[in-house]
């Protein structure tokens, strides 16, 4: 009876340490994988609607997020149908996306050098049934000579990066280091892509921050980009400038219009009703 319970009891430890021993074998496989899924989801696609109803954004965890610099600054160009519109630099097509929710006439063409971001913003546009209004096309903004025609398009738009290289915010991400920091193309280029894509009397729309807007108007000046229109983005009625919503044109005379401040809130912190317009808060665009 006893030679019976040890060779039982001995069976059991022998067993007990096979499964600890593949325990201990599996179980370090299964955190990294554990670790691959979690950071696979955060690197999720994340789809949203402009408005009930209206066009559907996407965007990556892992690529540059949709920004209020983008909302801001579709709000700036005179839309009107059957306008030829570029985006330089459209990422994953949010600028492209605002501007066709406010006129679904549009004929829009996007740029995008990074493969991750070109692709997601094809995958919007088909996502949204826009491919017969919406072509996405991969490629260098300097290369725009060789890309496409001159004088092709009424309308350029850009959210460029702000900061010079080794100057302001430097983020550790590629994706987000380009979108940010001019490591890839600097407002010179921009300026030399937007004069060769306009036709003679079109405008270009860009956004940027208020210490480089000597930098802007000097430079579209230099690439034949009159200055038209400068808007200044305020936080409050008294909080001095965050944004700068600028106007060019192709050729045009000197001569610069400002407009009154875009004020985002109200006193009481909420946005002001044209905020809430940008944000399809309400019935109406601006």
């Amino acid at each position: 009876m006893f030679l019976f319970l040890f060779g039982g009891f001995g069976a059991f430890a022998l067993f007990a340490a096979h499964i600890r021993g593949f325990y201990l074998r599996v179980f370090p496989f299964y955190i990294i994988m554990l670790l691959i899924i979690d950071q696979r989801s955060e690197e999720m696609e994340h789809w949203e609607e402009l408005c009930p109803g209206g066009l559907k954004l996407v965007y990556e965890d892992s690529l540059f997020h949709p920004g209020t610099d983008s909302f801001l600054l579709s709000s700036l160009p005179r839309l009107k149908k059957g306008l030829r519109v570029f985006d330089l630099g459209c990422g994953t097509g949010l600028l492209s996306l605002l501007l066709l929710q406010r006129e679904p006439h549009l004929q829009v063409t996007g740029l995008e050098v990074q493969e991750d971001a070109a692709a997601l913003a094809q995958k919007c546009a088909e996502e949204n049934g826009l491919t017969d209004r919406l072509t996405i096309r991969r490629g260098d903004l300097r290369d725009v000579r060789s890309l496409f025609a001159t004088g092709s398009f009424d309308l350029v738009v850009c959210n460029p990066p702000y900061y010079e290289p080794h100057r302001g915010k430097t983020a550790r991400e590629s994706a987000l280091r380009t979108a940010r920091s001019e490591v890839n193309c600097t407002l010179e280029d921009v300026c030399a892509a937007a004069r060769h894509l306009l036709r003679w009397g079109g405008s270009f729309c860009l956004v940027h921050k208020p210490e480089r807007l000597t930098d802007v108007l000097c430079t579209l000046r230099q690439y034949a980009i009159e200055p038209k229109v400068l808007r200044y983005v305020c936080t409050t009625a008294s909080a001095a400038p965050s944004l700068i919503l600028v106007e060019g044109r192709r050729g045009g005379n000197s001569g610069v219009t400002i407009r009154p401040p875009l004020i985002l809130q109200t006193p009481l912190g909420t946005p002001t009703p044209e905020v809430d317009a940008i944000y399809f808060r309400k019935e109406e665009t601006p």
